[in-house]
C-alpha cells in the first residue's frame, strides 16, 4: 500500500534536523539558506546553487519523479555531509 504523500522534508545530515514543509518552493528556500550559511568551497556552492538555489523547482520536481528522493553529499571541514529532498508522508517521512 503506497503511504499518501503530504509535503517534502529537507535535511542536511549531522548539520540540521529533518524539517517538513507543506510546499516544494518552501522547503527548498529553507534548504537553501543553511546551505548558503555554511563555509563550503566555490565548486561546492555553486553546485548546490545550481541544484538548489533559486529557480530550482523544476529540475527537483524532476528528480523526485524520477527517483523518489534528491541527496547530494559535499564536504564540510573534511566531513562528508549529505543534502537530502524527499517527499514527506502520513504515518512518517521514511
Amino acid at each position: 500500500m503506497a503511504r499518501e504523500h503530504t509535503g517534502f522534508t529537507v535535511e542536511i545530515r549531522e548539520v540540521t534536523a529533518p524539517a517538513t514543509f507543506n510546499r516544494l518552493p518552501a522547503a527548498l528556500g529553507a534548504l537553501w539558506e543553511s546551505l548558503r550559511a555554511l563555509p563550503l568551497g566555490w565548486e561546492q556552492f555553486d553546485a548546490a546553487s545550481y541544484v538548489l538555489g533559486p529557480g530550482s523547482v523544476e529540475r527537483v520536481e524532476r528528480t523526485l519523479a524520477r527517483d523518489g528522493e534528491l541527496s547530494l553529499t559535499f564536504t564540510l571541514k573534511g566531513c562528508s555531509h549529505t543534502v537530502s529532498v524527499r517527499p514527506a508522508t502520513v504515518g512518517g517521512d521514511r
